[in-house]
């Protein structure tokens, strides 16, 4: 008994001993919320795991960057060779280049390490890709995340930086190619092209700056631009509640799926060490950027048959796929054969990505708050756009290996070239009219589905003595989101105060473009119990909407 009570006692004291502080760093600190925070509800979807990919990607890069950084020596000086791989003994070759072959055969586990790193480079910039591709095809850019969106789209203009900077760092004469490429889309800038060459590499190319600059950009600046808007990025995802799916118990005022402690995050650490392990598996098995191979760079040497990492293959594309063009003003020469394709061309290409968000809102005129994912089928002219978008990319990823597929092939380079030109005229446009018919005619045999029943697959002969197949009743969690896939109305050409008439006509027939092909549901009703209110949740929902 008398244990007893003392136990009872010291209980007692470690519970007045936390209360108390508790209610001290609750005053101090945000613990009450963040205890609704381990609350969160997280929706469950594999497509959710992308921007999660991305962001363990990005995590490995930082780990194996750090350690790279006690050995890699950012400095142009001229050195001779005199180290393990014997092909380069003697061979004179800067630092930089050095000290990368060092760490790949002299240092213990540097080769893997330097492989994890590039590795997880090409797996970061692909995994926020098809990140931005999902929210794109969802309709998750809409509003209240269009602010998301445009930071998602500067990380992954901030991460094709790091990659080209990281990609330049060990001066071999495949990166130094692309230096050189680099160098002569700045002299293509009419007026100021020189002055920024001459900045970038510290005098006439190649200069003795440009490495120790880079390697400031590449594990300084950008990684904490990076940092920094991978912080607000999350923090706004939180803020703002995670989109879902549409289906029953799931609406725009709630968010329905696993909360935060323990199971997303048990499930998510778990996601993190399979992309670690994952990436560390790929780097011993498969070989990537052997420099060794390539040598140290030489302003008089090109490396034949030289690609770059597939993030700036577009650009490669675009520079060789434009015919020689230049004009002469003023007695300065603009070169558009470069200008154009490298520097105008990615310009115009990221404004898009950067106002479509604001574009979409204006020609539909919708302006409410969306927490459901879109269907790319139900929204035909929006897919429609992103697979044309991507095959417009995918002609130019093409073109910057043209030399390569002409080898391989037996093909004529200057055939493959003009079959590229073409193609990048008119394959978007057929893409556009192919994927949208595609989508209006999943929304007929979705039609179908809700009014006839799903395909049981079985075959019966009729009175008549024909053959019909049997239909059975559609499950209902999938009629529930059939039925209630919205289909709005385009826009009445009636001017907003302040708006000309024409501005309004456009605008009008923009939105008949974007709404006007579509398939009625019908009047068809969901079985009794599927509406939002009516609808049992199965899992964990989170709060309502603020």
């Amino acid at each position: 008994m008398l244990l007893q009570r003392r136990r009872a006692r010291a209980g007692a004291r470690a519970r007045r001993a936390g209360e108390h502080t508790v209610d001290w760093a609750d005053g101090r600190l945000p613990v009450s919320e963040g205890g609704r925070l381990l609350r969160k509800a997280f929706p469950e979807h594999w497509s959710f795991l992308l921007g999660e990919i991305a962001l363990y990607s990005f995590v490995v890069l930082l780990l194996t960057g750090v350690w790279l950084t006690l050995f890699f020596k950012p400095s142009m000086t001229e050195v001779v060779y005199d180290g393990s791989y014997e092909p380069l003994l003697g061979v004179s070759m800067s630092e930089a280049y050095r000290s990368t072959v060092d760490i790949s055969f002299d240092v213990r586990g540097g080769l893997l390490i330097r492989q994890v790193h590039h590795w997880a480079a090409l797996v970061f910039l692909s995994a926020i890709g098809v990140h931005l591709l999902r929210i794109f095809f969802t309709g998750a850019f809409r509003r209240p995340r269009e602010v998301n969106w445009l930071i998602g789209v500067t990380l992954f203009v901030l991460a094709l930086a790091e990659g080209f900077a990281g990609y330049s760092l060990p001066d071999d004469l495949l990166s130094g190619t692309g230096l050189r490429i680099a160098q002569g889309i700045m002299l293509s800038v009419p007026v100021v092209g020189t002055y920024v060459s001459m900045f970038v590499f510290g005098g006439e190319y190649p200069g003795e700056e440009i490495v120790p600059r880079l390697y400031s950009v590449h594990i300084l600046l950008l990684p904490a631009l990076l940092v920094a808007l991978v912080t607000l990025h999350l923090i706004l995802v939180f803020y703002l509640k995670h989109t879902q799916w549409a289906g029953r118990g799931r609406t725009n005022r709630n968010a329905v799926g696993k909360p935060m402690f323990p199971q997303f995050m048990t499930n998510s650490t778990g996601l993190f060490f399979m992309v670690f392990g994952l990436l560390t598996v790929l780097a011993a098995v498969a070989e990537i950027n052997p420099i060794w191979t390539y040598g140290p760079y030489r302003p008089d040497i090109v490396s034949t048959g030289s690609q770059p990492d597939w993030y700036v293959g577009f650009l490669e594309g675009s520079l060789r796929l434009m015919p020689p063009f230049e004009t002469a003003v003023a007695g300065h020469t603009v070169m558009w054969n470069v200008l154009v394709p490298a520097v105008l061309l990615p310009g115009a290409l990221f404004a898009v990505l950067y106002a479509y968000p604001f574009f979409e809102r204006w020609v539909t005129g919708d302006h409410e708050e969306h927490h459901l994912c879109d269907r790319p089928r139900d929204k035909p002219v929006r897919t429609g756009l992103g697979v044309a978008a991507i095959v417009f990319y995918g002609v130019l990823l093409l073109a910057g290996g043209n030399d390569i597929l002409a080898h391989t092939f037996h093909v004529s380079l200057n055939l493959l070239t003009w079959i590229f030109r073409v193609s990048l005229i008119l394959a978007p446009p057929l893409a556009f009219v192919v994927t949208k018919r595609v989508c209006l005619a999943l929304q007929e045999h979705d039609r179908e589905r809700l009014t006839g029943g799903e395909e049981t697959g079985e075959v019966h002969q009729t009175l008549a003595g024909g053959y019909a197949e049997s239909h059975g009743p559609l499950d209902p969690e999938e009629r529930y989101v059939l039925w209630t896939r919205g289909q709005p109305e385009p826009l009445a050409p009636s001017p907003k105060e302040g708006d000309a008439p024409h501005v309004s006509r456009l605008r009008a027939t923009l939105s008949e473009w974007y709404y006007g092909d579509g398939v009625d549901v019908g009047e068809t009703q969901p079985e009794q119990g599927s509406t939002p209110e009516a609808a049992g949740r199965d899992s964990y929902s989170g709060e309502p909407e603020r």
